[in-house]
């Protein structure tokens, strides 16, 4: 164990004490050097401080769909780009913050990620006060977002570190759900902040949109208070703990065949989750609202994306806290298989219900949609619950920080698959990989006997 574990640097007679910021002989594993009130006070304000990250992640999601109302001409393609873009870099970031907890400690980790995050929200809150405002540095701004959900996979090993393993299940899934509700509440907040003037600085002129005032930087400049709130409280109140490891001793991880199957497991999970959770409103406006083939046909009342976008996020954020306790009982394997194979099935009678010929399609397209948002939330609760379980900590720390780094991809990969292919092919082809996914849940870890039993 200590051969492959740098971090095992303390011995069983050192008493648990700080010196500055580090505490000195911390073990979660045992009770006499391990201090639930410090590490609940990192669960929360790591949190909190994730919170922000994914509203910022989720922040072109939610103004993509009103750019062309104020007077932007964008292509659905390119609204499809801008809304992928965060996908694209919030993964490459988390191949970087993966690496980062044993390396900086978690002080320094939330206070800088907190501080990082307000530099997309200022620079799409000058954006969109103006309309020429080329794609080029739209794109820019998108992909600056991703350091918000690129924090995740420094932010969880953190975590990990301060929790024992019969609590990691309730630990990391509330970090985890709780930081994927940024996703909705910046969805939800964005359309309602948008209708008013803001923080006393109603002398920016609002944009327009076909004669309705609208205050579309509301949305970008509204939670950089609160980012820097998160700094303040990470650089003042929490701890380092005496795990160190370099880039080299981290990489033992890719010699573990469960930091690749689990990868493929938080893709299904998260990968797709987050993917459409991005994609949702421009999905349904492209397929049922008025740039659809149903207005063309003379329909009226429409469904818009913006009024449905936050459901998603908010049902699989939801789940994930509250599963996470039942994967702390029954073992993280058997829930990661129920979610794939619900998760197959689902989007497989999602197909159906594109390429539609009568707003009628759309009640079956939602329900089907945040039926997968619930499975997806399982096997997310699931997939955490196993990796703690069957690898050494620091190992899990790092498998940790790198399936979420890939599953990261997903909002980017969904948003190039829909500019590419139908609707109803890229639906099937995430239903047949879901169900292989749930196969090779069933086979190493859920099964009786399985070889990783977790």
């Amino acid at each position: 164990m200590s051969k492959h574990n740098p971090e095992e640097s303390t011995t069983e007679s050192t008493s648990l004490h700080t010196e500055g910021y580090l505490l000195v002989g911390w073990d979660p594993e045992n009770p006499d050097r391990w201090s639930s009130k410090t590490a609940w006070t990192t669960l929360v304000i790591s949190t909190f401080s994730l919170v922000i990250g994914f509203c910022v992640w989720f922040l072109v999601s939610a103004l993509a769909s009103k750019l062309n109302d104020i007077g932007f001409n964008l292509t659905s393609g390119q609204l499809y780009w801008l809304a992928a873009m965060p996908g694209l870099s919030g993964g490459l970031l988390r191949l970087v913050f993966m690496f980062l907890p044993p390396m900086i400690g978690t002080r320094r980790l939330i206070g800088y990620s907190s501080l990082l995050y307000t530099i997309p929200m200022f620079g799409w809150f000058f954006a969109v006060q103006n309309t020429s405002t080329s794609f080029g540095v739209l794109m820019l701004l998108a992909f600056l977002c991703g350091v918000g959900g690129g924090t995740f996979s420094g932010y969880m090993p953190s975590t990990g570190y301060f929790f024992p393993k019969r609590l990691s299940g309730t630990a990391l899934n509330l970090q985890a759900g709780i930081g994927n509700l940024g996703m909705s509440i910046i969805q939800i907040a964005g359309p309602w902040l948008m209708g008013f003037g803001l923080f006393g600085i109603t002398f920016i002129a609002p944009e327009n949109s076909g004669g309705e005032s609208l205050w579309v930087h509301n949305a970008a400049i509204f939670f950089v208070p609160w980012a820097l709130v998160a700094a303040a409280l990470a650089f003042t109140l929490l701890k380092d703990v005496p795990i160190k490891a370099n880039f080299r001793q981290q990489i033992d991880i890719f010699g573990n065949p469960n930091t690749w199957f689990m990868t493929l497991l938080y893709i299904m999970t998260f990968g797709i989750f987050s993917g459409f959770s991005a994609q949702f409103a421009l999905l349904i406006n492209n397929n049922y609202g008025s740039a659809s083939q149903l207005a063309e046909a003379g329909f009226a009342n429409l469904p818009q994306g913006v009024t449905y976008a936050f459901l998603g996020p908010l049902i699989g954020s939801i789940v994930r806290v509250l599963w996470g306790p039942l994967c702390d009982r029954f073992g993280g394997a058997i829930w990661t298989f129920v979610s794939g194979v619900g998760m197959a099935a689902t989007l497989a009678t999602c197909a159906f219900f594109l390429d539609p010929s009568s707003p009628d399609d759309f009640t079956g397209f939602l329900w089907g949609m945040l039926v997968m948002f619930f499975f997806a939330g399982i096997g997310n609760a699931g997939t955490f619950k196993q990796m703690p379980m069957i690898m050494p900590k620091r190992q899990a720390g790092g498998a940790i920080g790198f399936t979420a780094a890939i599953a990261a991809f997903g909002p980017f990969l969904v948003g190039v698959a829909l500019s590419a292919m139908s609707a109803r092919t890229w639906f099937i082809v995430c239903a047949s990989y879901c169900v292989a996914c749930a196969l090779l849940c069933w086979m190493q870890y859920a099964r009786r006997r399985a070889p990783f039993p977790g």
